[in-house]
């Protein structure tokens, strides 16, 4: 058995697991802050960390309270992987890694972008990221096939957002963040059970009892949400 302790917590507006991007690379300029601990002479630690772009950042799945051997990554045409062959986030010891951009430091204060971790995160160490020992681009990689993804630009409509930012008011449910990670990837897949047809050039992506309708451009790679609907 071993004890950690965290050296600091994550601050983000990403409060659910739904609002998450697959990756923190599709995590766009949305800013997240790192609050180191006080009084742990974390101030020299960081000495020099700002010349980096890009930083690893390990961490606790600290909303994950088990762990499943097998599991069914997206885009993988519903085929469970073993959960070491993924990057699940429900694992035997709940340890997240992320490669984040590092956009500045101000004191114990360490702002970051492009970040897939969720606000009240543990963060159990920070490490450089170097391009010439990190990145290995021309490496297999197994099931998860590169070079076919398109990522989609999720856009509202000025009506659609205003009915987001009232039901986060008074729901407390992010449906706007939740509706960018749906449908960034494979926005026209009706096999999902969330999402169905709703005329010829319309699609509905069901969370709880509302229904985002949308529309795909395609030769833009775009999705324009144009309503909100309640579902009885």
């Amino acid at each position: 058995m071993f004890s950690l302790s965290p050296i600091g917590f994550v601050e983000s507006h990403l409060k659910e697991r739904y609002e998450a991007p697959h990756q923190g690379v599709f995590g766009g300029d949305t800013n997240s802050v790192i609050r180191l601990e006080r009084n742990r002479n974390y101030e020299q630690a960081l000495k020099d960390l700002e010349g980096f772009d890009r930083i690893w950042v390990i961490y606790l799945f600290h909303l994950n309270d088990s762990w499943k051997p097998l599991v069914t990554p997206p885009r993988n045409d519903s085929k469970k992987v073993g959960v070491f062959a993924s990057r699940s986030p429900h694992r035997p010891n709940g340890i997240g890694l992320s490669c984040v951009t590092l956009d500045r430091i101000d004191g114990l204060n360490i702002y970051i972008s492009n970040s897939d971790i969720l606000d009240g995160s543990p963060v159990l160490d920070i490490k450089p990221y170097l391009p010439w020992s990190d990145s290995f681009p021309e490496s297999k990689t197994g099931w998860a096939k590169t070079g076919d993804r398109i990522v989609y630009k999720v856009e509202f409509s000025a009506d659609a957002l205003s009915i987001c930012n009232r039901i986060f008011e008074e729901d407390g449910v992010n449906l706007a963040g939740y509706a960018r990670v749906q449908l960034a990837f494979d926005p026209s897949d009706t096999s999902r059970k969330r999402v169905d047809p709703v005329s010829a050039n319309e699609f509905g992506l069901t969370y709880r009892n509302w229904q985002i309708i949308y529309t795909i451009d395609e030769s833009k790679s775009s999705v324009m949400i144009t309503n909100i609907i309640i579902r009885g």
